[in-house]
């Protein structure tokens, strides 16, 4: 995919994304504090039967399950030597669960660590963390990137720096932010949209953190000063945890596709869905956009 072909599509109407993933993994059996990654790679089906059902539901676009696939995340479980291997054999899975009816996009998100000064990582360290990733997803060939769930508008443009340093697919940004905008590292969500579409992402938006409810100033402000798509792809609500550590989201699919519809109102051109939703979700937001 190139960068004009994403123009086309988005300007065509509105793109709808996919859902979450990892909620919908917990679902099916996935422990606490394991790997996604490599649990789905030892437990396939239940991800293939999910991705399946996000693009019956209507969505053209779907994550590849490579959100933590990165050197700094694999390290913990001592996975990160096979950093090639694995977004390749996850990509793979995302290809068959498709079979080139949506286009795939390669995952990466934030290693958690503040930027020097303020924190404890390094530019180059982190620069080359998100370069090895995009080299692997670039090779396992995936259609765009999907820059997620970012912290801070400083680390998002490593990220894209290192992508655009491999490949000149097109790449989509999205931030966790409070209810007013701003960042939970650094900068806010104006910011990120002026910065990030001056560096050339190809869209720029918000993701998880909060429903979609709380985001329509958000994605308002966002785009008055925009010359890019902008992208929403909040949780179903807010969280309540159960007695058993059980994240249970406040917000049914009917209300989130309402939801998601004035988000479109406000500005947003590309919308799914992230923690909490699921394929009905998608189908509900899927019969809004149709009608």
């Amino acid at each position: 995919m190139t960068r004009e072909e994403l123009k086309t599509l988005t300007d065509k109407g509105v793109v709808l994304l996919d859902g979450a993933t990892g909620s919908n993994m917990t679902k099916a059996g996935m422990p606490k504090g394991t790997s996604t990654e490599l649990w789905i790679l030892e437990h396939p089906e239940p991800f293939l039967e999910l991705q399946r059902a996000y693009v019956e539901a209507g969505s053209q676009i779907v994550y590849a399950p490579t959100f933590c696939c990165n050197p700094y995340s694999l390290k913990n479980f001592g996975r990160e030597n096979e950093v090639l291997e694995l977004n390749r054999r996850l990509v793979a899975l995302s290809k068959e669960a498709v079979g080139g009816k949506a286009y795939i996009a390669g995952d990466m998100t934030t290693t958690g660590k503040m930027l020097e000064p303020r924190g404890e990582m390094s530019f180059d360290a982190l620069y080359e963390i998100y370069r090895e990733q995009a080299k692997a997803l670039a090779e396992a060939g995936v259609d765009l990137f999907a820059v997620e769930t970012m912290l801070g508008v400083d680390e998002t443009t490593v990220a894209l720096d290192a992508i655009q340093s491999v490949c000149d697919l097109p790449v989509i940004c999205t931030l966790s932010v409070e209810a007013d905008g701003s960042a939970y590292y650094d900068g806010n969500a104006v910011e990120a949209v002026e910065t990030l579409q001056g560096m050339g992402a190809a869209a720029v938006g918000v993701n998880c953190s909060v429903g979609p409810d709380q985001l329509l100033a958000v994605v308002a402000s966002m785009k008055r000063v925009a010359e890019v798509p902008i992208i929403a792809k909040p949780n179903a609500g807010m969280p309540l945890i159960t007695e058993t550590g059980e994240a249970v989201y406040d917000m049914d699919a009917a209300r989130f596709a309402r939801c998601i519809e004035e988000l479109i109102q406000a500005g947003a051109g590309i919308v799914g869905g992230c923690c909490g939703t699921t394929p009905e979700y998608i189908r509900a937001v899927y019969e809004r956009i149709r009608r």
